[in-house]
């Protein structure tokens, strides 16, 4: 029998949920301390409705959008857990006002593929004129 919306769920309930792995959702309380599961005896980790919904935005923001997790502490800090929770429900998220909250993948785009990016460009230079060459005959 499947649990009600309101109902709490265990650690492999949520990551379930998510499409995580149970490590994953231990590591980010480790690195956000807006994550808190209820615990109880024995240390078993309970997730409400409201932990699960900031999660989905957090996996959202490092899985999909390419947040770096200081980013995701950032955006938590500028903008509140409602910020994180509108972000899990598909909303647009805010775009970064500095550089550590960027997303990883438009850093490295920007920094580590400068060259390579510049070479293309010659090459496509090179290829217009000869393009341009064969017109004019």
């Amino acid at each position: 029998m499947a649990k009600g919306p309101e109902a709490f769920r265990t650690i492999s309930e949520a990551a379930d949920e998510l499409h995580v792995p149970q490590h994953v959702l231990r590591f980010w309380e480790t690195k956000f301390t807006f994550i808190k599961p209820m615990k109880r005896a024995g240390g078993r980790r309970f997730y409400r409705p409201s932990d699960i919904a900031v999660l989905r935005g957090v996996r959202r923001l490092l899985h999909e959008e390419g947040y770096t997790i200081k980013g995701v502490q950032k955006l938590h800090r500028e903008h509140g857990i409602k910020h994180l929770v509108a972000a899990g429900e598909g909303d647009a998220v805010a775009p970064p006002a500095s550089t550590e909250a960027k997303p990883a993948a438009a850093r490295r785009t920007a920094a580590g593929h400068t060259a390579a990016l510049l070479e293309a460009l010659k090459d496509l230079e090179t290829a217009k004129r000869r393009l341009d060459g064969l017109l004019r005959k």
